[in-house]
């Protein structure tokens, strides 16, 4: 009986050692697969062609204000903008509620940075990393774009719009040291998996709708 028992564990130890190789090697491959297309700005400016800089949504404070990480994505899209690396910028996030709104407060962000209104699209139903490029290509007509997040949630990001058929290339927003980015690489790694799988199956979006062409004018995406 006690022989069974030390196969078993075995057993269960050594799934759990192949199950952890799997998470790091799925990882480690999405990370490599993509590096190349991480640009820094100046790069991402010389880019020809590009329809969009696609920004991803981050913590909005109750009170309104921004995350840091949410200013700096913010941020590094109004330079892209300003420098000419695409004529519209695409503001995607969460505003699934009426009480919890990031686009408005992002797209609020770039018309104050002197940004016209018109060159800056909000879709108001980014609820993820991959409904933010299935939306970018299906709803918006997005076929080359620059995607615009801290570096650690690039890979990703940059995975899903190449499986998704996207020409897409990325710039960091990384300014500054985050509170708790520890944790959040560690939470990143199974991102990476989750995705990695979902960009194969491809679901649709949560919500569909009429196509809003990024070539047209932003403020058709406006509600307020």
């Amino acid at each position: 009986m006690k022989k069974r028992w030390r196969y078993v564990i075995a057993a269960l130890v050594l799934l759990a050692v192949l199950a952890i190789l799997a998470v790091l090697g799925i990882n480690g491959y999405v990370v490599e697969h993509t590096k190349n297309k991480i640009l820094s700005a100046e790069q991402a400016a010389e880019l020809e062609d590009v329809d969009c800089i696609l920004v991803l949504g981050c913590l909005v404070r109750e009170d309104g204000s921004l995350s840091a990480m949410l200013h700096d994505r913010l941020q590094r899209g109004v330079e892209l903008y300003k420098a000419g690396a695409a004529p519209k910028l695409l503001m995607s996030g969460d505003h699934g509620t009426e009480g919890y709104d990031e686009v408005n407060a992002m797209k609020r962000f770039a018309t104050d940075a002197g940004i016209s209104s018109g060159d800056v699209f909000m879709d108001h139903a980014g609820f993820s990393t991959y409904e933010s490029m299935i939306r970018a290509k299906t709803i918006f007509g997005a076929k080359k774009i620059i995607i615009v997040t801290q570096r650690y949630h690039l890979y990703r990001a940059l995975y899903i719009a190449e499986k998704l058929g996207l020409e897409a290339y990325g710039v960091s927003a990384d300014y500054r040291n985050y509170a708790g980015q520890a944790l959040r690489e560690i939470r990143e790694i199974l991102a990476r998996n989750k995705d990695f799988f979902t960009a194969l199956i491809q679901p649709a979006p949560t919500y569909g709708g009429e196509s809003i062409p990024i070539s047209g004018d932003g403020d058709v995406t406006n509600d307020l």
